[in-house]
């Protein structure tokens, strides 16, 4: 069937509504990555716009080199695959059983998980539990508070819900037990949603920054969000590097470093992020439709 003269506007209005807000969010993108990869000169007389200028590295060497960027990546990649391992297992024990229509009480669960979504302590006494566990200062202040997003968790659950229950009966007639249940019949059958799960949780625990402000007191501990932080707010970035030659100090800009630094901080990301495209939207629409 041919679409209606209706439909046809309405298409090309959404497209065009939709090119132009990839474009905002795209454009400046491109110009702090051309920033980040130009010459001092062409940033310092603003010449740099959609693409690098006088190409050169010595933004990047100087971050790598003369500030604490590798450390805070490391940080980074240790926070976030702890923190998203944690948070998987978590999330896939606490909605299995929710799914399951003979656990006593899931109902009763499920509201109190919910009310976790509408209602919080508030900062200080989440900072106070913190201290009373004495878990200031260390990763585990960063992990335990979110360890299980009540949003995350309720898709998965719906996903377990939806799954059909003649493959559960055939699994238990074959003397499966619950275990081998969840890890052999569930999660095979579940790999979308938790690509996009995973995706979730992998993006809130990289770009942490109040949680690491407010319970990492050690510079050498805090991620690349709270250093990039630091660096675009620094009055005097350049006198801060160490490590570098002075002639060499003279020929990078504050606006080159900060770019650069940015552009670090979300390169992972976006590197992942195409092997979990495929996955994305099929997991986040799964359940949502039931049949």
């Amino acid at each position: 069937m041919r679409d209606t003269l209706g439909e046809k506007t309405f298409n090309l209005i959404n497209y065009a509504l939709l090119s132009l807000f990839g474009l905002i969010c795209l454009l400046p993108i491109l110009n702090i990555i051309s920033v980040s990869f130009s010459d001092s000169h062409a940033v310092a007389s603003g010449r740099v716009s959609l693409w690098p200028s006088g190409f050169s590295l010595d933004s990047y060497k100087a971050l790598f080199v003369g500030t604490g960027i590798f450390r805070a990546l490391i940080n980074n990649v240790e926070i976030t695959i702890i923190g998203v391992v944690l948070s998987m297992i978590a999330t896939i024990m606490a909605a299995y059983p929710l799914s399951r229509s003979y656990f006593y009480g899931r109902r009763l669960f499920t509201l109190g998980i919910v009310f976790t979504m509408l209602f919080g302590g508030g900062l200080i006494p989440s900072y106070l539990v913190i201290q009373a566990l004495g878990l200031i200062d260390h990763y585990s202040s960063l992990w335990l508070p979110g360890l299980v997003s009540a949003f995350n968790m309720l898709v998965l659950k719906t996903h377990f819900e939806n799954l059909p229950v003649e493959m559960e009966e055939a699994a238990r007639i074959d003397g499966c037990n619950e275990w081998r249940l969840i890890g052999q019949i569930f999660l095979p059958l579940s790999m979308p949603v938790l690509a996009a799960l995973t995706l979730f949780y992998a993006v809130g625990y990289w770009n942490s920054f109040m949680n690491v402000l407010i319970y990492i007191n050690s510079p050498e501990k805090h991620n690349l969000t709270v250093l990039v932080q630091q660096m675009i707010y620094s009055q005097s970035l350049l006198s801060e590097i160490n490590n570098v030659q002075p002639d060499e100090i003279q020929q990078l800009t504050p606006d080159g470093m900060k770019s650069a630094g940015i552009v670090v901080m979300i390169a992972p990301l976006l590197a992942v992020y195409p092997f979990l495209q495929k996955y994305f939207v099929k997991g986040v629409m799964i359940g949502a439709i039931k049949g």
